[in-house]
């Protein structure tokens, strides 16, 4: 078997425990805060709750993908120690760095033309992301090969599912994902948006839900409908959040309305790249079920 690393980005949404226990390497997204730069490495220097707090003071997030010389400056270490790389980037339907990232394998084959170097559209966004690198960690545990494990990859990468809402709308009027008008009146009514990752990895407006009481439910009855075997789902559940109390209402219902589970509801933050889009307020649900259709 090749000796090779399984690689993401830092927008995985996952933890640095997490990551090193399954052996799994990333690199970092960019972030800014009223334009001081800071690195998105899943708290090591910058914690997500510290952005949330500054956001909620007024200070301007923005964020900035991995850029080819940077994917080029962290890939090449591992070429040098003679390992390929499969690496697996945020969807291309949220993010370019895909684009960057295929540009800098090219760039690299050109000196390493013995190591193998795959890219994947990983289709998926933050700890839905994370859960699809640790399914594919266990298929590597078993024995795949770089090249079995990226047709696995591919073959069911639709097949994690993604649901979030949001209670605070203001960063998605800020960001042109709602307008004024429409954020002004979602606000006025307590409207809390749910939506999906769709078929082509963008983040999907699906419906209109009004209070919290009842998206934190219904955000549960699309687990029921879409997971493999229903309430009987035996698989993993992964949630981020950037509101920790609504995410342990979120985490006591799957928990509740899910016996089977593989083990428990795994947490996590909602990393800084994707809470500088969402702000506070955002819960999102991530389980294995039918592949995505639009």
């Amino acid at each position: 078997m090749s000796d090779y690393i399984l690689s993401c980005c830092s927008s995985c949404d996952l933890s640095n425990e997490w990551i090193e226990r399954r052996k799994l390497h990333y690199v970092s997204f960019n972030v800014s805060l009223d334009g001081v730069q800071y690195k998105d490495d899943m708290g090591k220097t910058f914690s997500p709750r510290d952005l949330l707090k500054k956001m909620e003071e007024g200070a301007d997030a923005k964020t900035s993908m991995v850029s080819i010389g940077e994917y080029v400056d962290y890939f090449k270490p591992f070429l040098k120690e003679g390992k390929d790389i499969l690496h697996v980037s945020l969807s291309t339907g949220i993010s370019g760095t895909y684009n960057g990232a295929c540009q800098a394998a090219d760039i690299l084959r050109e000196t390493y033309p013995d190591r193998k170097i795959i890219v994947i559209d990983s289709m998926a966004a933050s700890s839905g992301y994370g859960l699809l690198m640790d399914m594919a960690a266990d298929k590597r545990d078993e024995g795949l090969d770089i090249d079995e494990l990226a047709a696995w990859i591919e073959d069911n990468k639709l097949n994690v599912i993604h649901w979030f809402f949001s209670t605070d709308l203001q960063y998605y009027i800020k960001g042109g994902r709602i307008s004024k008008t429409a954020g002004t009146i979602g606000q006025v009514l307590n409207i809390c948006p749910l939506l999906n990752v769709d078929l082509e990895g963008r983040l999907t407006p699906r419906e209109k839900i009004r209070t919290k009481k009842k998206v934190v439910k219904r955000i549960v009855e699309k687990m029921i409908d879409e997971a493999d075997g229903g309430i009987n789902y035996t698989g993993k559940v992964f949630l981020s959040d950037s509101d920790k109390e609504l995410g342990d209402e979120v985490t006591a219902l799957v928990e509740e309305t899910f016996p089977q589970l593989k083990g428990r509801v795994a947490r996590f933050d909602i990393g800084c790249t994707i809470a500088s889009h969402t702000g506070p307020g955002t819960v999102a649900l991530f389980f294995k079920g039918k592949k995505r259709d639009n």
